[in-house]
């Protein structure tokens, strides 16, 4: 029944923010030209800034989904460095970047779409709270924050969730893999033949659950320090109400870190239910390399419980100390090179705004 109310009240928010953009697009209907225009900007300042902070940490995004996967029973990968030394022994180059082109074609999109739902669900909620006060003047709560990054999440990802999975099944394949996908539109495609469309959302309830406060605590907590840093001015390190570079860097990554500690775990979850049913990594995946059983998840709950007693507690954070070295530049770059794009391209709306 939470699981339920979870998606419920996911889908009511993910209706009213379209609710709300379609409103605001029937009221400019005279001149729509400026906000078309500001919209497709943002997208565009999105996209950028996902593609380059994904890119740039691309050997410990693989890594991390390597160790996440993997069985004690059949352990290649004892840490992060010898992993990553272990992909470059055995596949190159170009394996530290495998999967980097299908995950760039995912997060463009996810990253445009959550960054301009995030603008427009804010200024949804600012106006209800100002309405609902009666402050014209009132500004965003880290509540409201966190609501509206929470809301971003969950439209960003399930409007993109069938290329993380191709994404993710494209990272776990090696050389040996008996039947190669041969790109994302490829896997989609074969994923979607042989085991059908319900199998292009395996995964998507612990994803959903845990895009909640990800998301959430990313947006909430970095327009939050943004915002008490230009108010306090703490030991004199903001003079004016433009941050540095720097700074907003260093509040990113704050927000990264934490945002990513919290939804870890159904992040694992949510890549081991998308293995399942692919015969070619079973043995790798879920199995032992000796006997070749298969561990079949029914379910979040079950993925959890299956994992938890088989594996113990800390198998719920396998892969954590690549994740945690990726998360903190990536979402930290990601969040200034929006806010430098739009600069560049000279849309008004800024996120803070």
């Amino acid at each position: 029944m939470a699981s339920e109310d979870v998606i419920r009240k996911s889908g009511e928010a993910a209706v009213k923010t379209i609710a709300n953009l379609a409103e605001e697009a029937r009221e400019g209907v005279k001149d729509p030209t400026p906000a078309i225009l500001s919209i497709c900007k943002s997208l565009i300042a999105g996209g950028v800034a996902g593609g380059v902070s994904r890119t740039a940490v691309a050997p410990l995004e693989r890594m991390k989904i390597l160790l996440q996967v993997q069985n004690s029973n059949n352990v290649r990968y004892s840490g992060t460095v010898q992993g990553l030394k272990y992909v470059w022994r055995n596949e190159g180059f170009r394996g530290l970047f495998k999967g980097n082109g299908a995950n760039c074609a995912r997060i463009i999109p996810n990253s445009a779409v959550k960054f301009l739902s995030y603008e427009h669900a804010s200024k949804g909620l600012l106006h209800l709270y100002q309405k609902q006060t009666g402050n014209e003047d009132a500004e965003l709560t880290p509540v409201l924050r966190l609501g509206a990054g929470a809301i971003a999440g969950i439209i960003g990802m399930s409007a993109t969730y069938p290329m993380d999975l191709a994404r993710g099944r494209l990272t776990v394949q090696t050389e040996n893999s008996p039947n190669q996908y041969r790109g994302m539109f490829h896997a989609l495609s074969t994923v979607l033949r042989q085991e059908g469309p319900r199998a292009l959302y395996k995964g998507w309830l612990p994803s959903v659950m845990g895009v909640i406060p990800y998301a959430g605590l990313n947006f909430g907590m970095y327009e939050s320090l943004k915002a008490w840093l230009i108010k306090t001015r703490p030991f004199g390190l903001v003079e004016d109400t433009e941050l540095s570079v720097t700074t907003r860097l260093a509040c990113g990554a704050v927000a990264g870190t934490f945002g990513q500690t919290v939804a870890y775990p159904f992040d694992v979850i949510r890549r081991r239910m998308q293995m399942v049913g692919w015969k070619d990594a079973a043995s790798f995946v879920t199995g032992d390399s000796r006997n070749k059983s298969v561990v079949q998840y029914n379910g979040m709950v079950d993925a959890f419980r299956k994992t938890v007693r088989h594996e113990g507690f800390g198998a719920l954070f396998k892969g954590v100390v690549p994740n945690s070295v990726k998360v903190v530049p990536s979402i930290a770059i990601a969040f200034v090179t929006y806010e430098m794009v739009k600069d560049v391209l000279g849309v008004e709306i800024r996120i803070s705004d």
